[in-house]
């Protein structure tokens, strides 16, 4: 037997490790068995392995001892540990710990077999992983580099991801990476906004429900979760989910059964999930809006998708990258973009992120002349406020800082355009007899600008 045949099992219990045993043997593959940390250890020297299933508790020692000692000395090895039945706590350990998923006592063959083959089917290298992610996720800034790392080992796993940031970010970009990268991802990638659904259809939409359960289900549907069987389940903006909706999830997450709306039986699902929200889940956790056992459910791994503004660095490759991208479908060739439009870029704030990027180039495109895109072209939104100006704000009358404030958004525009009226409308996004009724408003005229 090769090592791409042979599994490890650990288990102080003889009558697991046979039961094991018979069930890998029938799946092609040869096991070896240990009874404690300290004969496992051994084995590991002496032989190589395609997967490790050990349990949590031992003689010598306990199953996340095994798993962090696996991490170090034979990072490409899956291992999945077996943890007593609803200790949710021990299983999360084990996967923050880097295990490749947990199977529940009492072992059930179906989820064993179904874990097996996922864990066979892992790739041998980790290095491939974070390459093709590389080709998607652009970036050569620290946190970048960082968010791509976490991406390759994450992959690997079955652990539920967590990941967090703001509007623009990139939050499900990183996601269907994820699943592009894993051993799923030939199956389906299931995106839902939590945000987007009505509270009331939120279970039949989520589980499913058998024809009649109500009125107007004259079929039988399947729910997200039946849809993403075999693959991924990606909740974004999972923050939004009402805390009735939330019991359900955490449910169906720890016991990988769903019930469909109608139905006396539950079903079951193998599905990797993976939220999203630009919020503070921890705030709302202590404000009582989102469920702690929830949270630490999914927040078993946490990627922070960095802002734009914390990779400075990263804006001139990325706009060249989108321009060539919004240029080619169009078969014209990309614009250039000057020094001043580059640099103003690159000083901006972009409280959209990425996302906000992409569009100030789309528009950008529309706008420039001469083959050129250039400061005016670019449209950037004035800063917000910080803490000063809102107390400066705070010592006058509305009207009077309102006005301020639309004071210098004109004459800021009239300088982008060397005072031509008609391009600095534009840029203001208003008609040009709109700018003139405004400056006449305001006093101003061509000379004070």
């Amino acid at each position: 037997m090769t090592a791409s045949t042979r599994v490890l099992v650990v288990d102080d219990e003889a009558d697991i490790r046979e039961l094991l045993d018979m069930t890998l043997a029938r799946m092609g593959l040869e096991c070896d068995c240990a009874g404690n940390v300290a004969a496992a250890r051994q084995l590991l020297r002496e032989r190589n392995y395609c997967l490790c299933l050990t349990d949590m508790r031992m003689p010598d020692g306990d199953g996340l001892e095994l798993v962090r000692h696996i991490e170090a000395e034979c990072p490409t090895l899956p291992v999945a540990v077996i943890t007593a039945h609803g200790s949710t706590e021990n299983a999360v350990a084990a996967l923050k710990a880097g295990a490749f998923d947990y199977l529940s006592k009492p072992v059930s063959l179906a989820q064993l077999r179904t874990l097996v083959k996922s864990a066979l089917a892992l790739p041998e290298s980790k290095t491939g992983v974070g390459q093709r992610a590389q080709q998607e996720l652009l970036g050569n800034s620290a946190p970048m580099a960082q968010v791509r790392a976490l991406i390759a080992k994450v992959a690997r796993s079955e652990a539920p991801v967590y990941i967090s940031g703001e509007s623009g970010s990139g939050k499900e970009l990183a996601a269907r990476l994820i699943h592009r990268e894993s051993v799923r991802c030939d199956k389906s990638f299931v995106a839902v906004n939590c945000g987007a659904i009505p509270e009331n259809l939120m279970e039949s939409e989520f589980f499913g429900y058998r024809k009649g359960a109500f009125t107007g289900a004259e079929n039988e549907r399947e729910g997200f979760f039946q849809a993403a069987d075999g693959g991924t389940l990606f909740l974004d903006e999972v923050a939004e989910l009402p805390l009735a909706m939330q019991v359900k999830l955490l449910r169906a997450i720890q016991e990988k059964h769903v019930r469909r709306v109608g139905a006396t039986g539950e079903e079951p699902v193998n599905v990797r999930i993976i939220c999203a929200t630009h919020q503070d889940l921890r705030q709302l956790m202590e404000a009582g809006k989102f469920r702690q056992d929830l949270f630490f459910r999914i927040n078993v791994i946490e990627i922070r998708m960095p802002a734009l503004r914390e990779c400075r660095d990263d804006v001139p490759d990325l706009a060249r990258r989108i321009l060539d991208r919004l240029t080619a479908a169009g078969g014209m060739a990309a614009p250039a973009i000057t020094p001043r439009a580059m640099a103003a870029l690159c000083d901006y704030a972009f409280p959209g992120n990425v996302r906000e990027l992409e569009n100030i180039l789309e528009r950008a495109v529309a706008l420039h002349g001469n083959g050129c895109i250039d400061v005016a072209d670019l449209q950037l939104q004035p800063e917000r406020l910080g803490a000063g100006e809102a107390a400066e704000m705070g010592a006058k009358p509305l009207q009077e800082f309102l006005d301020d404030q639309e004071r210098l958004a004109i004459l800021d525009a009239l300088k982008k355009t060397r005072f031509n009226r008609t391009a600095a409308a534009r840029i203001l996004g208003v008609t040009f007899r709109s700018l003139r009724y405004r400056m006449e408003r305001l006093g101003l005229n061509d000379d004070e600008a």
